[in-house]
């Protein structure tokens, strides 16, 4: 490998557009809260004495989680915040450019954490692997086989102890966990129902995605009425996405020895003041297990996991929905479209065709 100095190919630099961060988000995030950089740039080499690799984006990941990390950190937060003024990271798929590390070369298609921007040096790469699977596409590996993926396989098998006839519940089902969770608990015999945010979600649920039944939340005034018309007998299983007054309405339809995975709260998250829960008595009434997780602690079974996955993939047992936006300069859009419903499936961001 070249080494800089001396006006070699380490000493070019290219063009890097990037999405920064201008400051904390307090409240609604809005596309203002971010600003694209066009006049970054970067070079293509990793330098000298740096273990890593640059690598050039070709798609990134818009997930929930990021809009806490727009806040800034308090004591006991599970993951770092932004910084103001830099670009923002996530999950992606990329395409390395050169490596300083063993295990990667370039020309390799790689997955996991990496920065919103053009181009990219990596150098934490625990969370940073081969794309080995080239028979799907490489946008499945921030979905259906990346994090999302994983979040819903350890939330519903590890945590919810599912089995065959138990009646299942899934709110934000439409979304990049919770259409995978209904699907498996499809295949394993449940009866499924979703909660979503529009006609074209609950169509999706029931035709595409094949759950039992579905609504749409905004047209129910009493969630619990809606609840007790969908599961006249009650509910063994909620993956909870929302929180709020969902959860709240779940809390009272929830049968004896019921389980509640919480994977996330979206519908708290832009809230000053967050809404208090009301109905938790009925954890010591009815001898719910409720647990809140998160996939880190699960990671050591994603080879069991993929290769479940694949196997459904491949005949054709389930399928998976994505909401591809195209061009850096729409990632803030994207991002803020989560929190309103905009996206139908997994939204990812399409930077670079290779």
């Amino acid at each position: 490998m070249a080494s800089g100095g001396g006006g070699g190919d380490d000493d070019v630099q290219v063009k890097n557009k990037q999405v920064i961060l201008k400051d904390y988000v307090s409240g609604f995030p809005k596309e203002s809260d971010f600003y694209i950089n066009t006049n970054g740039t970067t070079k293509l080499k990793v330098p000298e004495g740096i273990i890593g690799v640059v690598v050039k984006n070709l798609y990134l990941s818009c997930d929930p989680y990021m809009r806490n990390r727009m806040k800034k950190a308090v004591a006991g937060s599970y993951i770092d915040s932004f910084k103001p003024g830099s670009p923002i990271s996530g999950y992606g798929v990329a395409k390395v450019l050169d490596s300083r590390h063993p295990d990667f070369k370039k020309g390799d298609l790689v997955w996991g954490r990496t920065g919103w921007e053009e181009y990219s040096l990596l150098t934490n790469l625990v969370t940073l692997n081969k794309v080995l699977h080239t028979d799907v596409p490489p946008t499945y590996y921030m979905g259906i086989l990346g994090m999302p993926g994983l979040t819903a396989y350890a939330g519903f098998y590890e945590l919810c102890s599912p089995m065959k006839g138990e009646y299942v519940f899934i709110s934000a089902a439409s979304g990049a966990v919770g259409q995978l969770v209904g699907q498996f608990a499809k295949l394993l015999g449940c009866y499924v129902v979703g909660s979503a945010g529009s006609k074209e979600k609950v169509d999706l649920l029931k035709n595409k995605f094949r759950f039992n039944e579905a609504f749409n939340y905004k047209e129910e005034p009493d969630l619990d009425a809606a609840l007790k018309r969908y599961f006249p007998e009650g509910i063994d299983i909620y993956f909870d996405n929302v929180g709020g007054k969902m959860l709240d309405a779940v809390l009272l339809n929830m049968r004896v020895h019921g389980r509640i995975a919480v994977c996330g709260m979206i519908s708290q998250y832009n809230l000053h003041n967050p809404e208090g829960v009301h109905n938790l008595m009925h954890l010591i009434s009815k001898r719910i297990h409720m647990e809140g997780f998160l996939v880190f602690d699960y990671y050591h079974l994603y080879p069991k996991f993929v290769e479940q996955v694949l196997s459904y993939i491949a005949e054709g047992k389930i399928v998976y929905v994505e909401d591809i936006a195209e061009g850096l300069e729409n990632c803030p859009a994207a991002l803020i479209g989560l929190f309103t419903g905009r996206n139908v499936g997994k939204q990812i961001v399409l930077v670079a065709r290779e």
